[in-house]
């Protein structure tokens, strides 16, 4: 049985992401334990290979449908991999791709699936994955039994460093599945975000206003917060999908991940997909209503208090 462990990469731009790193970190860990090594499946440009030092091997499957995310192209792609490569287990991101691909590869690959896991470990040559179930309220415990499996993992909780290493890796060429050339999907555009009148990415501190705000009404209260402290206002996606708040505002996984000093979530539960673009911030403090909301999992200091009470007061304080 191999004790390989494959990532599947993602880019954007000609760059890999930091979610491929963090996982390729973990991936090096899993497969040392494991006997094996840390592959990163690169579907896509080849040369973005140069920037997979950390990786034993980089596994190409180079085609110009793989240039972009194309859910389709990347499953044939990818279980082009799984029957040449044959690791002991695949490691996506529980985002888009892990999102889209996880549950139709374990089906497809006969793999038992781990989804929204925040860590894993290999014990006696099990691997053991700790998952959330219950929208994060709950973490659970759950071994990957037989010779293969898959885990789709939450961003932002695992070290990008550990998978980040300057130099040339090897690179394994796989001949392109005859289907990508026959695809029933097809990519029409790629939308970029359009800029705004503030980065919220370069802000050493920020007021962030979620689904609890209720309607566009109320965001005006958090706004007067953010004002006094001098920092910008940003949102979770519901705020932003209801056009509250532009794009540009949104942070998490499908928005713009954020590290600032300080990061003061007011209604924000605590989505997996939020809690990847901030939970890297220096200091977390989150008010919510609901005491088991997995925002509370990350954050350095809580309340429950109700937001339409604590955010005037801690504005007249400020004024």
């Amino acid at each position: 049985m191999s004790g390989n462990v494959l990532v599947l990469a993602e880019h954007a731009g000609q760059q890999i992401s930091e979610g491929t790193y963090e996982l390729l970190g973990k991936a090096r860990e899993l497969a040392a334990s494991l006997g094996g090594v840390a592959e990163v499946a690169l579907l896509g440009p080849r040369d973005l290979a140069a920037q997979l030092g950390a990786a034993g091997v980089v596994v190409s499957v180079d085609h110009p449908v793989l240039a972009e995310y194309l859910p389709e192209a990347y499953e044939q792609a990818l279980l082009a991999v799984l029957a040449e490569r044959a690791p002991r287990l695949l490691l996506m991101s529980n985002a888009t791709a892990g999102l889209d691909l996880g549950a139709a590869l374990s089906v497809r690959w006969q793999a038992p699936l781990a989804a929204y896991v925040t860590d894993l470990a290999a014990e006696d040559g099990t691997i053991v994955a700790t998952a959330q179930i219950l929208g994060g309220k709950i973490l659970a415990e759950v071994e990957l039994p037989g010779e293969r499996g898959i885990a789709t993992v939450i961003g932002g909780g695992l070290p990008a460093a550990a998978g980040q290493r300057d130099g040339m890796p090897e690179v394994a060429d796989i001949t392109p599945p005859d289907g990508l050339d026959s695809l029933r999907m097809t990519l029409q555009q790629v939308i970029e975000p359009q800029g705004g009148d503030v980065d919220i990415t370069a802000a050493d501190m920020l007021v962030s206003v979620g689904r609890g705000i209720e309607s566009s009404d109320n965001v005006e209260l958090v706004q007067e917060l953010a004002d006094a402290l001098g920092v910008p206002l940003s949102a979770s996606r519901p705020v932003v999908d209801a056009g509250w708040l532009p794009k540009t505002r949104q942070v998490g996984k499908s928005g713009l991940k954020v590290k600032p000093r300080a990061y003061l979530a007011f209604g924000i539960s605590g989505a997996p997909e939020h809690l990847e673009g901030m939970r890297g911030a220096d200091l977390i403090i989150a008010c919510s209503t609901d005491p088991g909301a997995p925002i509370f999992d990350v954050a350095h200091y809580g309340t429950t208090v109700d937001l339409f009470d604590l955010v005037p007061a801690l504005t007249d304080r400020l004024g």
